[in-house]
């Protein structure tokens, strides 16, 4: 089983600035002045991400005037960028896009020499605004902490919540109590290029802003297929595997994201952008996330087809610049590879080896039954049945799964997490337990509690699967 070492994860790199989107400054982007905020309270910093790209070492003022008011990082950006994009939302083209409450202000490298970006959320009105105050609730803030460190544990390859400082305005919001407090998150992310910015090319025929953009992520985001026909098919190979691995790390986190738009599918198979997600309480294809999901579209068991469909607009787009066929082909692909990143992924999850694509795939298909005939939710099934463990009943699934299980080996199950009396979870009304003292009495001792659990989760799973896609 391909993996990453936890120390290649988490390699302490110093400070090696990198603005390379400055490049594609003049079309990509709006220069934008953050807002004046009239408290910068530190709330968060996540100095494990932070130590990735040198940043550990700031201290707390400075990293407020940093992350808080924006002073530019040396030798980095001079200032903010609005990205530009169009997308499809809900399946219907909205040329009105772009960053209407956030930005890129800086970029630099990490321990693995990977391009990074710092991209905010509530940072101020833009050009792409709208109607919108260009603000972040708090509450919105501690949900986006606890995605990222759920998800990040589970193996999904996420953005990560470097930061959030609590900002002193009082917010109006028709899904939250109101008036609500308001902050400021940076995410580290793996770039913040979306199938919607090539869409927005596309609409407008900009050919040659097009081909540059391809150039950039190539470069930029390195991922194999050298010997492809033109370099918009070697980029599209390149997606389609990093996409087809990303759905799959949601089906087997038990994860809805919730708004699984094109303007939300970032070029490097990276998941961000948490707004309505929630994890599944039982193994339910139909359940949604977004309350205004009224038709499903993006409920739990469709998010593979979701996402499948948002890679045929990016190759809509880049018929800008190459035939159809070659991009037909590497389309064509997603089925294949999202079934061995399913498989690969479970197992891994479920800590054993793999055996081959055909036993996997019945033997998820056996864990499937279990879950639904018993109303189980994949964190209790997971921790209940890791290594191949646990009682089995009478019944016909529960007997049919342990004849599958039988001849798979354990992966390592030594940690003393696996002991423990129940598994992790981020159900939602764990989330909302772990907001109300926040609201009520300004108690941050349960958010920071499950992030040490959720951790310690983390590394009794062990070294996690390397994402489709990628190379050094």
């Amino acid at each position: 089983m391909q993996a990453l070492p936890q120390d290649a994860i988490y390699r302490p790199s110093p400070y090696r600035p990198a603005p390379r989107i400055m490049a594609l400054a003049d079309w990509i982007g709006d220069p934008v002045r953050p807002a004046d905020f009239p408290e910068t309270r530190l709330r968060w910093r996540n100095d494990r991400a932070a130590s990735d790209v040198g940043l550990a070492g700031l201290s707390d003022e400075q990293w407020v005037q940093h992350f808080g008011r924006f002073e530019p990082l040396e030798a980095n950006m001079p200032g903010p960028l609005a990205l530009r994009y169009h997308g499809h939302q809900f399946r219907v083209y909205n040329p009105d896009l772009g960053d209407g409450r956030g930005y890129t202000f800086a970029q630099m490298l990490d321990g693995n020499g990977r391009l990074m970006d710092l991209g905010t959320k509530g940072s101020g009105q833009t050009p792409w605004s709208r109607a919108g105050d260009g603000r972040l609730t708090l509450k919105g803030a501690v949900r986006e902490i606890l995605a990222t460190e759920m998800l990040e544990a589970l193996g999904v390859n996420t953005s990560r919540t470097l930061s959030v400082i609590e900002t002193g305005e009082s917010l109006y919001r028709g899904d939250e109590p109101s008036p609500t407090r308001s902050a400021v998150l940076v995410r580290l992310s793996h770039g913040h290029i979306r199938i919607g910015t090539f869409q927005r090319l596309a609409a407008l025929e900009l050919e040659d802003e097009m081909a540059q953009l391809v150039a950039y992520c190539l470069a930029n985001f390195p991922g194999g297929h050298e010997d492809a026909p033109h370099p918009a098919v070697r980029f599209f190979n390149q997606v389609v595997e990093r996409m087809a691995d990303m759905a799959a790390s949601y089906m087997v986190a038990g994860f809805v994201h919730g708004v699984l738009n094109s303007d939300n599918m970032n070029v490097t198979g990276e998941s961000f952008d948490y707004g309505p997600w929630r994890w599944l309480p039982k193994w339910e294809p139909g359940f949604t996330a977004a309350y205004f999901d009224h038709q499903g579209l993006y409920a739990y068991g469709r998010q593979p087809e979701a996402i499948h469909w948002n890679c045929g607009q990016l190759a809509v787009a880049l018929r800008t610049l190459v035939e159809a066929p070659p991009l037909i082909e590497a389309l064509n692909r997603y089925p294949e590879l999202y079934q061995r990143a399913m498989t690969r992924r479970w197992l891994w999850r479920l800590g054993v080896e793999q055996r081959g694509i055909d036993e996997d795939t019945a033997l998820i298909g056996a864990c499937e039954k279990v879950m639904v005939t018993q109303g189980l939710g994949p964190d209790a099934f997971f921790f209940a049945h890791r290594g191949g463990r646990g009682a089995f009943g009478a019944g016909e699934e529960e007997q049919a799964l342990k004849a599958t299980l039988a001849p798979y080996a354990a992966t390592d199950s030594s940690h003393p997490y696996w002991s423990e009396a129940a598994p992790q979870s981020m159900l939602i009304d764990e989330v909302e337990a772990i907001w109300q003292p926040i609201a009520e009495s300004d108690d941050w001792s349960a958010l920071f509690a499950k992030v040490e659990a959720v951790r310690l989760m983390e590394a009794a799973m062990g070294a996690r699967p390397e994402p489709f896609g990628h190379k050094a």
